[in-house]
């Protein structure tokens, strides 16, 4: 059965300057921040924002949502459920920054990546 068809559910938008995080409806519209006035960025279902002060986790959100990521663990229609990991501190994304330029690898695949050293 699908999770997401059955109810209207929310989706989570960050504003990484301001630290601010917000649940909007799925309604494709541009969020502007309740602090700044500029438009949120759409940081999908799961995600879960660190605490204001703490700087090694809002990098590290800063960086997956640059990449292009976002913090999704259930499938498109909610059916299934597949945990995709994102880096959570700043030492956690230099790593897999590293691994990737002596790879030759998109940044994006780098950070998606559990453990960055299976990338090879």
């Amino acid at each position: 059965m699908c999770r997401y068809a059955e109810t209207p559910c929310k989706v989570h938008y960050v504003c990484v300057p301001c630290r601010r995080s917000h649940k909007y409806a799925w309604d494709g519209a541009e969020h502007p921040c309740t602090a700044c006035r500029q438009p949120m960025v759409f940081a999908g279902h799961d995600f879960a924002a660190p605490r204001r002060r703490n700087d090694s986790g809002w990098a590290a959100v800063a960086a997956v949502l640059g990449a292009g990521l976002r913090y999704e663990g259930f499938e498109t229609c909610g059916c299934g459920r597949e945990p995709k990991f994102r880096p959570r501190t700043r030492a956690q994304v230099r790593q897999r920054r590293r691994v990737a330029g002596r790879l030759g690898l998109p940044e994006a695949e780098a950070l998606a990546a559990r453990d960055p050293y299976d990338l090879g």
